[in-house]
């Protein structure tokens, strides 16, 4: 009997899933999914609820084991790699994370170091230096003797961030990272990403719930539907009427974001007034 030689994959990405299954227990929630990230850029994962956003993101961070197929980092299979060797590459922001009581935000972001430190390896200039560039990135530097639990939402979650960015990985994955968030501090949270971005060329890749701010800020978008990929591309490949109508079950028009030129998806909804359109900015008013 001949046996067919193996062709070993490839991959053309950092980061990427082949045929993976996900789930929890008996249940499983993501079905055979193949996904590539692109590097250096911004992906998001978007969906109705219960769709597998978060559980896909688990198992690219390594917290949930496949029931099949396999996660792949630099080529390897990313259960086989040792958790602090993992760590020191791809940096995870998970959902509601808790801050100790009375920790101030040096000591919370320099947490961020603990991959790079041994048993016995004294905090170095490296490390220093590392924490004071990540709070500088996230304007966060000021409040560094502040504790964490005294921030407002939108400071907490650039500190959060800065802990990840201390650890000096490329990759940064971050699940629903704007959750509570008003949408001025959404704004605020997007904007400093994309410019993390811009200015360091770490790839991104985080589960929002927002589709018109997901179609504004990501490079790659992903749209699950019941565990599997419905659609994956660039914004205008995935924000259309047809894909959000299929994804979604929502009834829509898709317009241009006169801001941003990215899709904009505008609900039709059921119940909505008619009124007049009118030239005249005063006359609503009278």
């Amino acid at each position: 009997m001949t046996t067919m030689p193996i062709t070993p994959i490839t991959p053309t990405t950092r980061l990427l899933t082949d045929r993976v299954s996900l789930g929890y227990g008996d249940r499983t929630v993501v079905r055979e999914v193949s996904v590539e990230i692109p590097d250096g850029k911004v992906t998001v994962v978007v969906g109705p609820n219960a769709c597998g956003k978060s559980t896909l993101l688990k198992g690219l961070a390594r917290l949930v084991r496949p029931h099949g197929g396999s996660v792949l980092l630099d080529g390897e299979e990313i259960h086989r790699r040792p958790t602090k060797e993992v760590a020191r590459v791809l940096g995870l922001l998970p959902q509601n994370p808790i801050a100790p009581d009375g920790v101030a935000v040096a000591d919370l972001v320099g947490r961020g170091r603990h991959p790079h430190q041994g048993v016995f390896t004294r905090w170095s200039a490296e490390d220093r230096a590392a924490v004071q560039e990540a709070m500088v990135l996230t304007d966060t530097y000021a409040l560094a003797d502040r504790a964490v639990d005294e921030l407002s939402g939108g400071q907490r979650q650039r500190v959060w961030i800065a802990m990840a960015l201390a650890q000096g990985t490329d990759l940064l994955l971050l699940d629903e990272p704007t959750t509570y968030l008003d949408v001025a501090h959404q704004v605020e949270m997007l904007d400093l990403l994309a410019e993390l971005n811009a200015r360091r060329g770490t790839t991104i890749v985080m589960v929002l719930h927002d589709l018109n701010l997901s179609a504004r800020y990501a490079d790659h978008l992903v749209a699950l539907h019941d565990g599997t990929v419905a659609a994956e591309g660039t914004p205008r490949e995935v924000v259309t009427e047809e894909v959000v109508r299929t994804v979604f079950g929502l009834d829509n028009r898709v317009i241009e974001d006169p801001v941003s030129h990215t899709p904009l998806v505008v609900p039709v909804g059921r119940h909505r007034p008619h009124r007049t359109p009118t030239t005249d900015p005063h006359q609503e008013n009278r």
